[in-house]
């Protein structure tokens, strides 16, 4: 008698998920999923200024400067301009040795770049390109 192949396995079957409802019980506080918090806590003050408060500053300086400068000269020019800004946090060192409000100016400076704002035209200088010369001083505000 011949040998009959061996039949298929079928794979397993995943088992099905299981799903909580968002609801919150009628006469309870709405809370995150998987949290004891309540889900609409307010918002903690932020430590560090955000990159993009930087922006207008740094457009307002290459403007004032006629749209070229070594990056080094911006950074003092700002840390002088934004005293009163930068928090607490932002003057801690970060994870690369750096204060954290000068990597937030580099990242913020990075978006402007993208955005067509300004160029690099060598290392270590910031220019502005004629769509960042022409910006309102105003306008990241």
């Amino acid at each position: 008698m011949p040998k009959r192949p061996p039949e298929p396995v079928a794979p397993p079957q995943a088992t099905p998920v299981r799903r909580r409802s968002t609801a919150a019980p009628s006469g309870s506080t709405a809370r995150v999923p998987g949290s004891s918090k309540p889900a609409a806590a307010p918002a903690k003050p932020r430590r560090r200024t955000h990159q993009d408060d930087f922006k207008p500053y740094i457009i307002r300086v290459l403007q004032e400067v006629g749209g070229e400068r070594e990056a080094e000269l911006v950074m003092l020019e700002l840390e002088e301009r934004m005293a009163e800004v930068l928090r607490e946090g932002d003057r801690e060192v970060g994870p690369t040795g750096e204060v954290r409000w000068r990597t937030a100016v580099r990242w913020a400076r990075k978006e402007l770049a993208d955005d067509g704002f300004l160029v690099a035209p060598r290392p270590g200088v910031w220019q502005l390109t004629d769509r960042g010369a022409e910006l309102p001083a105003d306008a990241l505000d």
